[in-house]
């Protein structure tokens, strides 16, 4: 099967489409580790205007069939390379996060490169593993999405 997806540079219009992606339940619920106030425009505009500003940050708008699916990023924290996607629900389930991640690897030069799940979040380890990701570790975190502390899994692709 063949999708028509593309990466491209975030622009303003999306990151108000970021925020209504976060604004469903069931999918903060999966990913876990989102802001503590995901209903908070005003943040999730300024959390977008800080990471688009810094150097070590690739954010990319995923586009499907024309529309805006989600976004996909690499970013450095404590000196590692991590990566971080969110595919807005509607788009679930067609391996938009899977090809897009690809996309972004293909990008990054930097390796190793890190991701981090939620221990449950099964369509996530999916798409990791389907990238050539293997399981390097577990942590536990505070899941804002879920007001408790969680396993979460951590992922290493070299």
């Amino acid at each position: 099967m063949t999708i028509d997806l593309r990466l491209r540079e975030v622009t303003e219009g999306d990151i108000a489409i970021f925020f209504e992606h976060q604004q469903d339940a069931e999918a903060c619920r999966m990913a876990a580790f989102t802001s503590d106030d995901p209903t908070d425009r005003a943040g999730h505009i300024a959390h977008w205007s800080k990471i688009l500003g810094m150097e070590t940050v690739v954010a990319r708008t995923v586009v499907f069939d024309g529309a805006v699916a989600g976004h996909v990023a690499k970013f450095v924290r404590d000196g590692d390379v991590e990566v971080t996607y969110w595919i807005g629900r509607d788009f679930w389930g067609r391996g938009i996060a899977t090809k897009s991640l690809i996309l972004l690897l293909v990008e990054v030069s930097e390796r190793p490169v890190f991701a981090r799940i939620a221990a449950d979040n099964v369509g996530s380890r999916r798409v990791l593993e389907k990238c050539g990701f293997v399981e390097f570790g577990r942590e536990r975190g505070f899941a804002a999405a879920r007001g408790v502390e969680i396993d979460e899994l951590v992922f290493r692709i070299e």
